[in-house]
């Protein structure tokens, strides 16, 4: 039996501070996801960046130019009429291109513009900023051990989901 287990009696007399969290952990870890995308789109809305566009921008970048709408529709764990959205907004602001696959026609492949790729890197940089903030008061050992819970967190969803983990080990962008 584990102390955390809902079959294992409890023999404190308090909560411990996950458990006595409002209204739960879960609840605030999706807050505090909110309140980092909402930061760092108030950083990059100067770039002319949507929160679906700076995501996209930064998740090509991070798994690759090349790469396929689908690849990159799987690494945001979003939907492919959503990405083909942004995809043409992006297009628009001249910021990506979108080529056919030589070995697959049906197949479109993401390439940054000239403009696109001095974006990404305003881009990181403004993040960059954000996340100073966030850490700001953290060491390297708290957060190490923040992202071993949730990587492990993660796995455990995923097991009790049934869904595959990604491909390149990245779930998030910030």
């Amino acid at each position: 039996m584990s102390p955390h287990d809902p079959a294992t009696p409890s023999v404190e007399p308090f909560l411990s501070l996950h458990q006595s969290l409002k209204p739960s952990l879960g609840a605030a870890l999706g807050r505090v996801h909110r309140l980092w995308r909402d930061a760092i789109t108030a950083a990059v809305a100067p770039l002319g960046m949507t929160e679906s566009r700076w995501a996209v921008m930064v998740h090509l970048a991070k798994i690759g130019e090349g790469a396929t709408q689908q690849a990159l529709a799987k690494a945001l764990c979003i939907e492919m009429p959503s990405l083909t959205r942004t995809l043409n907004q992006l297009e628009q602001q001249a910021l990506i291109e979108r080529r056919r696959d030589p070995e697959d026609g049906r197949a479109h492949r993401l390439w940054f513009t000239p403009e696109g790729k001095q974006v990404v890197v305003q881009l990181e940089d403004r993040i960059h900023g954000v996340r100073f903030d966030i850490y700001d008061g953290l060491s390297d050992i708290q957060l190490d051990a923040f992202a071993e819970v949730l990587i492990h967190m993660e796995a455990n969803l995923r097991e009790h989901l049934q869904i595959p983990g990604l491909d390149n080990g990245e779930s998030g962008t910030q």
